[in-house]
């Protein structure tokens, strides 16, 4: 299941001075959901800690379209989160101009589908693409606090597909993609939605994370083999049993582990 990151451009001006005037009249970025279907190695004795396998999903998207404005605005759902991810763009960019932001679309909130992430990535690109600047999407992700445990949404937003990264080392950034294989466009998923009903996030996710023990060696090292030696593979081959058997065990492993922050194996 590919995925490319679509920009649109409109209407070029006479003049582009980048951090000062805006070089487009306008430039809508979107980008996909994705489902993380599970941390890798909770242990960390080896020097790296988590390691997430992860799917671009086509049919539920974030679209952001940015115009140049003298502040910052946002409207349409999640809009005050974006307007938010707004002004620390145009901080770390040293922007003294504004954007208005329109949300078009936006991925469910707080559901486990990377809305946050995505957001913050979507509007961070329309800024620096509204204002010519170049910002790196691992920078991007790293000064707006996005990627602390897992780079999967960065590595999703960039190429799409299935996509597994290396876990968290000693360095201050994202963890890096290892990973990546094309998602065959005849399987499906089925996503139900618990509405009444909103995963951990924020402080609360960061609360949870720090209270777990941490999962034994030997669990990691059979989330590991799953991954390499069954998931994987079955993926290549086309094997859609192969890979949804591997990803049951993976969930139930790490859902087990998650447990007493979440209430149950699973959060709903």
């Amino acid at each position: 299941m590919a995925w490319r990151l679509l920009i649109g451009i409109t209407r070029i001006t006479q003049t582009a001075q980048a951090m000062i005037h805006p070089a487009i009249f306008s430039t809508t970025v979107r980008a996909p959901a994705r489902l993380h279907m599970g941390f890798l190695d909770l242990n960390g004795s080896l020097g790296r800690r988590f390691g997430s396998l992860g799917l671009a999903l086509e049919e539920l998207s974030t679209s952001v379209t940015a115009r140049p404005a003298d502040t910052v605005s946002a409207r349409g759902p999640e809009a005050e989160r974006a307007a938010g991810f707004a002004r620390a763009a145009l901080t770390r960019l040293g922007i003294s101009a504004g954007a208005e932001i329109v949300v078009e679309r936006a991925i469910p909130g707080h559901a486990g589908l990377g809305s946050g992430t995505q957001l913050a990535l979507v509007v961070a690109t329309a800024i620096a693409r509204l204002y010519n600047i170049e910002w790196p999407l691992r920078e991007m992700a790293r000064d707006l606090g996005r990627g602390g445990r897992s780079g999967i949404g960065l590595g999703l937003f960039e190429q799409g597909g299935f996509l597994v990264d290396g876990g968290r080392g000693s360095q201050d950034a994202p963890p890096t993609v290892i990973a990546r294989l094309e998602f065959p466009a005849a399987w499906r998923f089925v996503l139900v939605f618990d509405h009444s009903f909103q995963g951990l996030h924020g402080d609360q996710e960061k609360q949870a994370f720090a209270n777990l023990p941490r999962l034994t060696e030997a669990r990691s090292a059979e989330l590991c083999r799953l991954a390499l030696m069954q998931a994987m593979p079955a993926l290549a081959e086309r094997d859609v049993r192969g890979f949804g058997s591997a990803i049951t065990v993976i969930q139930e492993i790490v859902g087990d582990h998650f447990a007493p922050a979440q209430g149950g194996r699973f959060a709903s």
